[in-house]
């Protein structure tokens, strides 16, 4: 290792000339700022880089673990509906990805990289733990929840968002000029390394979430802490490194200097509009009254990668969606894998475990492949694959939810209500309805109805008389039913005759996949209803009904039911993703009660895994376009402009999750979110509509929130087909521009989302 020029130095200048000499301060003049780190086993990696892999492996863990869980949080804990939940999401993930503009000004202009790594992280791990605390049942109330998670949230955002574009090239830093082979192997450890910690934590904090109970409800706190505690790990071990680094000295406010660079160029190009002035090669050549040749250089570089990355949104509109769309998306499948049962948000663990296994299949298999048949794999033509392989995935998961919708409830609309019968007695009931046409046949005893049928309504309400026969009885019962409104007539004996009860349905399926049930005792005395040991329910006799139970999908076995009469058992049997039952309790034989079962709405029948092919198809086009563009992106920056550049970049991620906010806020969000497919005439506007207005950010004529992802997916498949074409402007293909023409044919990742 270098000696550090602190011996005979002045007594009050020796603390401050070493901590110069270490990178802590701008170095001034000539004075040296660089040391060389100890080598890893003898070879050309720096031992530094160590410390700085596992930081990024804690932190990712912790950014991705609390993000895995955080739509689900909202729906569950703050009862947020979809749309809101979705919304709140991807504002979150925009601002994790505006902030590395801040972290690129400190770091390139103020404290260095290892300063803003260094105080962002503090900022960081504040953030997860007010948000742990936020997630606290017994912590006030709803507004104080909502409060202290929006500030964690902002404070995450803020932490990890700023010191996105300084990790990765703080890294790099640490290697010689010389050594960039390892450099660039350096850049693979370091995206295995990100996709380790989100691979894990995706699967692990859904589990802290719904296995474990807290408060009598799913663990957020402790899927929240575990994160908080891996970046407070994260922090130790970048520090603990802190005297191996190579820690650059800023290089000034260069994106200011980018910033006024561009501004006068342009101005003085607005002034000297003259057919009498001769023109420029460029328009920032316009700049060169003020700024050197050098900056104007730098720039033009700068902008030429910065035009290329016009259409890149588009992608990530579509990739982000895998936390909000997907998720929720989940949450209406069956997930049951035989042996395991998958968490709704643990399906997100796919993406890091396919990068992981995509990453040497492509590096080792398919670039080399296509290299041998003589196909020019540019890495412009890498990021449009990887854009068309986004557009497909969102076309899968559109016909998957096209066969969920299926199961779906009907949609309500107005003057019309949903109705069935449930016949309780002993015999078939033939029911009429004023007005309707509806019950042709006998409604047979407990028989449990395959659908509801409509009533038509004359208004919001209406008084309608349903006439009962039954063994040569006819009844009449007068019942007021509101529009937009599901019920079930129970049809039962009472005292020798019939009788009949309407009672309000359930209008949709249970949310998060859980099952819904309620009760109804047929005994002629009062039943408490204990379920699993920690649901109570009490049930009035004489067909009293009981309110909606929400439960986990389970076989419900040793249930009991206390009566005058003693305790029994009570076997309710399998209750099923996102179905809603009614339980009839018809009488006592023995030591347990029987009970009748009717499944009001249909459980979840399309299988998680039909997810499978559109993670398979989005991890793949992460592969093709992220790393490839990552790694472009650190190629074409000039040294003074590396962090600005990538948090250039790390802002296209930024403005996809604004596309999605705002086109989802703009457009009715009555009707199920995503099914671009569903239907023909669908398809034909969102094909036609494509390339026009909706690109440009007019949600007006979105024919319905359905289309958003099929519409998406077609903005993003427009542009590669351009650069699959060749119709990119050559400048950017340019040699002296585009730098991959000498770089080897081989995808070098460089950072992660990430």
């Amino acid at each position: 290792m270098e000696t550090p020029p602190c011996r005979d130095t002045p007594p009050r200048r020796f603390f401050e000339t070493c901590r110069r000499y270490f990178g802590d301060d701008p170095p001034k003049g000539d004075f040296p700022v660089q040391k060389k780190s100890p080598k890893l086993c003898g070879s050309n990696y720096p031992l530094s880089i160590a410390f700085i892999v596992v930081n990024e492996f804690c932190e990712r863990f912790s950014y991705y673990g609390m993000r895995a869980v955080l739509t689900l949080y909202f729906i569950s804990f703050f009862h947020w509906d979809e749309n809101l939940s979705t919304a709140v999401y991807h504002a979150f993930s925009a601002l994790c990805y505006f902030t590395p503009v801040i972290g690129a000004i400190m770091a390139d202009s103020w404290l260095g990289k290892y300063k803003t790594i260094i105080y962002l992280s503090i900022v960081y791990v504040v953030g997860h733990l007010i948000k742990s605390v936020g997630a606290i049942p017994s912590l006030g109330n709803q507004v104080v929840h909502v409060v202290l998670s929006m500030v964690g949230l902002f404070l995450i955002a803020l932490g990890t968002g700023g010191i996105k574009p300084c990790v990765s090239a703080f890294g790099g830093d640490q290697f010689e000029e010389e050594h960039t082979s390892e450099r660039s192997k350096f850049f693979s450890v370091f995206y295995l390394s990100i996709n380790a910690g989100s691979l894990i934590s995706t699967f692990v904090t859904p589990v802290l979430r719904g296995d474990v109970k807290c408060f009598g409800e799913d663990c957020y706190a402790l899927a929240f802490g575990v994160p908080a505690a891996l970046m407070v790990l994260a922090l130790v071990v970048f520090i603990a490194g802190s005297g191996l680094y190579r820690k650059m000295p800023p290089q000034g406010n260069v994106l200011l200097e980018v910033c006024k660079c561009i501004g006068f160029a342009i101005k003085n190009r607005l002034k000297n509009r003259s057919h009498h002035i001769p023109k420029r090669d460029h328009w920032l050549d316009w700049a060169s009254e003020k700024y050197s040749k050098q900056l104007i250089g730098e720039v033009k570089m700068v902008t030429r990668v910065l035009f290329l990355f016009i259409p890149l949104p588009m992608f990530w509109a579509l990739f982000d969606q895998q936390g909000s769309r997907w998720t929720l998306q989940a949450t209406k499948m069956n997930a049951d894998f035989g042996i395991y049962v998958l968490q709704p948000d643990q399906m997100q663990f796919l993406n890091p475990l396919l990068i992981l296994v995509f990453i040497p299949i492509f590096d080792l298999g398919l670039y080399p492949l296509i290299s041998m048949c003589k196909f020019n794999f540019t890495p412009i033509k890498k990021m449009a694959t990887g854009m068309i392989l986004a557009g497909m995935a969102f076309g899968l998961a559109a016909i998957v939810e096209v066969k969920i919708n299926e199961t779906d409830m009907p949609q309500l609309v107005p003057k019309e209500s949903l109705i069935q019968v449930l016949n309780l007695a002993k015999n078939p009931v033939q029911v009429t309805i004023e007005d309707q046409d509806l019950f042709q046949q006998p409604v047979e005893a407990f028989q449990d109805p395959a659908e509801y049928s409509n009533l038509i309504l004359n208004g919001e309400q209406q008084n309608l008389h349903f006439i009962l026969q039954h063994q040569g009885l006819s009844l009449t019962f007068n019942y007021t039913v509101k529009e937009k409104s599901v019920y079930s007539l129970i049809v039962f004996e009472a005292e020798g005759s019939l009788s009949s009860r309407l009672i309000t349905d359930l209008k949709a399926k249970p949310e998060n996949g859980l099952a819904a049930v309620r009760f109804i005792n047929g005994l002629s005395q009062d039943a408490n209803l204990t379920i699993d040991s920690k649901q109570f329910v009490a049930v009035p006799k004489n067909y009293g009904v009981s309110e909606y139970l929400l439960l986990e999908r389970d076989k419900y076995s040793n249930g009991k039911c206390i009566t005058e009469m003693g305790e029994f058992t009570l076997d309710l049997g399998l209750l099923d993703f996102g179905a809603s039952y009614t339980v009839v309790v018809t009488n006592v034989s023995g030591d347990a009660v029987q009970t009748w079962k009717s499944e009001d709405i249909k459980a979840n029948s399309v299988h998680m895994a039909w997810q499978l092919p559109q993670y398979l198809l989005i991890s793949a086009g992460e592969v093709m376009f992220s790393i490839t563009g990552l790694a472009f992106s650190y190629s074409q920056s000039p040294a003074s402009m590396k962090s600005v550049l990538q948090a250039g970049w790390l802002l296209t991620v930024a403005v996809g999750n604004t596309f999605v906010l705002v086109v989802a806020q703009a457009a009715p969000m009555a009707q199920v979110w995503f099914g671009a497919f569903s239907r023909a005439n669908a398809l034909k506007r969102a094909l036609g509509g494509a390339s026009g207005c909706l690109c440009s950010g007019d949600t007006a004529s979105l024919p319905s929130p359905r289309l958003l992802h099929g519409v998406l997916a077609v903005c993003t498949s427009f542009f590669p087909a351009r650069a699959l074409a060749g119709n990119f402007s050559q400048e950017i293909y340019s040699p002296k521009v585009i730098l991959w023409a000498k770089s080897p044919g081989r995808c070098t990742p460089v950072r992660a989302d990430l």
